[in-house]
């Protein structure tokens, strides 16, 4: 029997791969709700739709009167719609609380009213980023490290605040209102469709334009990249096995430095330029990497994709996409 599954953020970055990803098995009846600011109805997103018969539903999630078009009987929820990017939490931090709030609560407020049996909530790495900056906590980092905000009026942590935010009100209205609730941590996804206002996809912009020297801010930094394909695994196992309440630390342990990146990335482009060290941005955590322990023993999750290979493919489609003239689009 087939599960009918509700995808909100559906047509964004993990949204479109969560979708596909399922798409193509037989056991699941897909409805997918986004409202196109950032996910793209570009041809792949159309493509994919048109090919399984999945059902697109339009619509500003911040305004509760679009939740009217959705049913009350899906077996599974993945909730993935908010607004992300260091770009959008230094230029719009009021408009990332306003709409990132109003979309956790009016999603709350309309499962409470449901059927819905199982709900995945995304959240991310941001949210403990403090705690390692202001306590040192361990690296790799496991699930249960505590939340913490090192600077409260920093606008990069709006982000942040709202998946924290996130994460009480889905555990708390789960356990009031009797829907099972996973929540996963995303630790610096990637793969080809991400839009333009990530680093990796970034990088390709500026080899391209032969910038030279190529500055490397804060080269010393690390973190460790999971290839797209490999989180959405890690996401699926979480919604089909995980403990109702758990959280997951999606991600790889294989930590590198900023330096390590930009310099392969270079060598994929023959870059025979130099390089010059950068101050990093402001509020960038110095160090990031996930103990995913938890999920290699409950989920038997594992990633396939190391960075290296990872990052050949998305660099050979960002080259393809910008050499064809395509919109560069956000």
């Amino acid at each position: 029997m087939q599960k009918k599954v509700l995808i909100i953020g559906g047509a964004g970055f993990i949204g479109y791969y969560l979708t596909k990803h399922l798409a193509e098995k037989s056991n699941y009846k897909l409805i997918v709700a986004d409202n196109f600011f950032r996910g793209k109805r570009d041809s792949a997103f159309n493509a994919l739709v048109d090919t399984h018969d999945i059902q697109v539903i339009e619509g500003d999630l911040t305004n509760p009167q679009s939740f009217e078009q959705f049913e009350n009987d899906y077996d599974q929820v993945y909730m993935l719609a908010s607004v992300v990017g260091v770009d959008y939490t230094t230029s719009i931090p009021h408009e990332i609380i306003r709409i990132n709030t109003a979309l956790i609560y009016n999603t709350l407020e309309w499962l409470k009213t449901t059927k819905v049996k199982r709900v995945l909530y995304t959240s991310t790495s941001e949210c403990y980023a403090g705690t390692i900056e202001a306590f040192g906590y361990k690296i790799p980092t496991p699930e249960e490290v505590p939340l913490c905000i090192s600077d409260i009026a920093h606008p990069r942590y709006t982000y942040a605040v709202t998946k924290m935010l996130g994460e009480s009100g889905f555990h708390n209205y789960s356990s009031v209102f009797g829907f099972e609730n996973i929540i996963v941590r995303y630790h610096n996804v990637y793969g080809p469709r991400m839009g333009f206002k990530h680093v990796i996809p970034h990088l390709a912009q500026r080899f391209l334009k032969a910038e030279n020297p190529f500055k490397v801010y804060g080269h010393d930094q690390t973190r460790a990249f999971c290839y797209i394909t490999d989180a959405i695994e890690g996401t699926v196992k979480a919604m089909e096995m995980g403990a109702a309440g758990s959280t997951f630390h999606i991600g790889t342990e294989e930590e590198i430095t900023i330096d390590d990146l930009i310099r392969y990335t270079g060598s994929l482009y023959n870059f025979d330029g130099t390089y010059e060290n950068a101050p990093t941005y402001p509020g960038s955590v110095s160090r990031r990497c996930p103990d995913i322990a938890k999920a290699r023993l409950e989920l038997n999750f594992q990633p396939k994709i190391s960075w290296k290979e990872g990052l050949k493919k998305t660099i050979e489609w960002y080259n393809n996409y910008i050499s064809s003239g395509k919109e560069i689009y956000e």
